[in-house]
């Protein structure tokens, strides 16, 4: 796994070698950035943005972002098996500002009230049988932590029928192998 475009192009990524982590693939984070930076469907730049990256693993995604200019990177992840390559991934790579690294669990309310930023993104990449993310959803849309042209980014299992419209509108929706990605905005 590498580093797709920007300052670290081409840098290795660290991967576990457990198998209770899925790392994103390659594939579907390049779809993923193709997204981002050319959708009509929503008004969001990587460059000076902060990102929130929640079930951050090893990084793959935030990195990918400071790589691509983003401002700040919050990486959320309690998961000790992968912590230190969280952090062996971003000493790898001479990253020492512009990151923070909550070692939480995100279904925890520590998490959110800790934050201090509105957020441009907020990716997240809970265990596919994770089933509280509508929860945890709601949670977030309560704590106000989107800013108003911000999207919210989620990885899930292609056959999950989450439903989000009651907390807010669904905009885009791409199936990569066994992935799926939904790009959320806020319902006004």
């Amino acid at each position: 796994m590498r580093v797709i475009s920007g300052s670290f192009k081409g840098k290795k990524i660290f991967e576990p070698k457990d198998n209770k982590t899925r790392p994103l693939k390659d594939l579907v984070k390049e779809s993923i950035f193709n997204i981002i930076e050319h959708s009509n469907k929503f008004n969001t730049q990587l460059f000076n943005s902060n990102i929130l990256d929640l079930f951050s693993g090893v990084g793959s995604f935030g990195i990918e972002c400071l790589s691509r200019g983003s401002k700040k990177v919050v990486f959320v992840e309690n998961y000790s098996g992968v912590l230190p390559i969280l952090k062996k991934n971003l000493l790898n790579l001479k990253i020492d500002k512009n990151y923070e690294i909550l070692e939480n669990d995100i279904f925890s309310d520590k998490v959110l009230s800790k934050l201090n930023d509105k957020f441009d993104i907020v990716f997240l990449d809970p265990p596919f049988k994770d089933k509280n993310l509508n929860k945890f959803l709601l949670k977030l849309k309560n704590f106000e932590i989107l800013n108003n042209n911000g999207v919210i980014i989620i990885h899930r299992h292609k056959n999950d029928d989450d439903n989000f419209s009651e907390k807010f509108t669904v905009v885009e929706e791409k199936k990569y192998g066994i992935s799926k990605i939904s790009f959320l905005i806020n319902l006004n």
